[in-house]
């Protein structure tokens, strides 16, 4: 009797763990059951794949929706509209909202609002304050929670830990892999009275400038061998911080994020204006070329958006007042498959920094790779479809894009979580159904 699927994907090339192959994909019950169906299969559903690439579900694990918080700027259900629009199966939820999730009852909260408000399938990052460090031990254990994550220099919010002797406490509070915001708090504040209200937007990256994120990145290695707790540095901007942790691989991971892929200055300050502000900084080409480096040998574990909106009243104010912070979650995979169609990278390299690498780095369980009893989490590009990137095509409530107007070669048509196809060619399908990512 011929196999029976849920859903059949044919005729698409399946970026696998072990190559490109072009292979037929069956699904059941929310998992894959095969790669290579007979072709008297029958399905329920069947996608006809020809012409295109299958990923698995692309992650963005770095993303900031803003809940609890203003909904008229960000939201988990608008925030993972945005990300199945832009053909992500999986988001990871940093903690810095109002309230920040520090504790508990926050992070019960959190955990049933967002199975039913999320498009896609969503981690829990839990924010580390001074006062809440006798807790982690146990939070970072909680459903659907990635990872501890610190703020080790201030960004947005109220999270803040940059001491040596509170960071040495965190870091022998539990065992998982903690995610850090890495710039020295104390070379932040000594540098601030070197500027002044209304100074240019460049001004951003002199003052966070590269020994502020190196210098916070030695600190926290030295503490993480001391403590041998392992690290994760997110959004490294400097090619002196990419070039010192390829010396630190047994005990630390790194993301690089898009924009410092795609991005320099000063032509984006004054293109921009605080619509190219974000911590750490966007910096000039040696940096970038740099992360490009690091991405081509190996050094890069993973590629996140950082997405994290504000309104256009907040980006409109002048420097320094102005948010710090870019949109991106729904940008994140069509400017990643123009940089592979740009030849900066592999599609299977693309596969490893946001499926199979976050996979590894935060303990992902049943994601990030096509293979049998996987969840049935796919992309499916279009990688000849060309498109220009238009803020009207944006979600998310505050609007706005710093790619807008950008022309990209590869775009998402399709995002199946769990078997289920929640957006195919820009219309996203059914309710929400998103689940708590499971983790280690």
């Amino acid at each position: 009797m011929p196999a029976h699927y849920d859903l059949l994907i044919r005729g698409g090339v399946c970026v696998l763990p072990w190559g490109t192959e072009s292979t037929d994909v069956g699904v059941r019950g929310g998992k894959i059951a095969a790669l290579g169906v007979a072709s008297d299969a029958g399905a329920d559903a069947t996608i006809d794949a020809t012409g295109l690439h299958v990923l698995p579900g692309l992650i963005d694990p770095h993303v900031h929706l803003r809940d609890p918080g203003d909904a008229a700027v960000e939201s988990i259900p608008t925030g993972t509209r945005a990300a199945v629009l832009g053909g992500l199966a999986a988001v990871f939820d940093m903690p810095n909202t109002t309230p920040a999730i520090t504790d508990a009852a926050r992070l019960a909260w959190k955990q049933e609002y967002a199975e039913g408000a999320a498009w896609c399938d969503i981690g829990l990052y839990v924010g580390a304050t001074k006062e809440n460090i006798a807790e982690l031990a146990e939070l970072e254990l909680g459903r659907g929670v990635c990872a501890i994550k610190v703020f080790a220099g201030s960004s947005t919010g109220d999270l803040l830990v940059e001491d040596d002797a509170s960071l040495e406490r965190v870091m022998r509070s539990g065992r998982r892999r903690i995610a850090y915001h890495s710039e020295d708090e104390y070379r932040l504040r000594a540098r601030r009275a070197k500027f002044k209200s209304g100074d240019p937007y460049a001004s951003h990256m002199q003052w966070r400038d590269k020994e502020t994120a190196f210098l916070g990145t030695r600190r926290l290695m030295a503490l993480a061998l001391k403590t041998q707790r392992p690290a994760h540095i997110l959004h490294v901007s400097t090619a002196e911080e990419l070039a010192y942790l390829a010396g630190y691989r047994d005990i630390a991971t790194l993301e690089v994020l898009v924009n410092h892929l795609t991005q320099v200055a000063p032509e984006c300050y004054e293109r921009l204006g605080g619509f190219a502000v974000m911590n750490p900084p966007i910096r000039d080409r040696r940096h970038l070329d740099a992360a490009w480096a690091a991405v081509r040998d190996g050094t890069v574990d993973t590629v996140g958006s950082d997405h994290a909106p504000h309104s256009r009243a907040a980006k409109e104010r002048p420097w320094p007042e102005c948010a710090a912070g870019l949109t991106g979650v729904q940008t994140l995979v069509p400017i990643m498959l123009d940089h592979v169609n740009a030849g900066r990278l592999g599609l299977p390299r693309l596969v490893d920094l946001m499926c199979a690498g976050p996979a590894r780095v935060y303990g992902v369980l049943g994601k990030g790779r096509l293979a049998a009893g996987y969840d049935a989490d796919f992309t499916l590009v279009d990688m000849q479809r060309r498109r220009r990137i238009e803020e009207s095509w944006i979600v998310s409530p505050c609007g706005w894009t710093p790619f807008a107007g950008m022309t990209v070669t590869g775009w998402p048509v399709a995002t199946i979580v769990r078997g289920q196809v929640v957006m195919r060619e820009d219309e996203v399908l059914g309710a929400p159904q998103g689940r708590l990512v499971r983790f280690r």
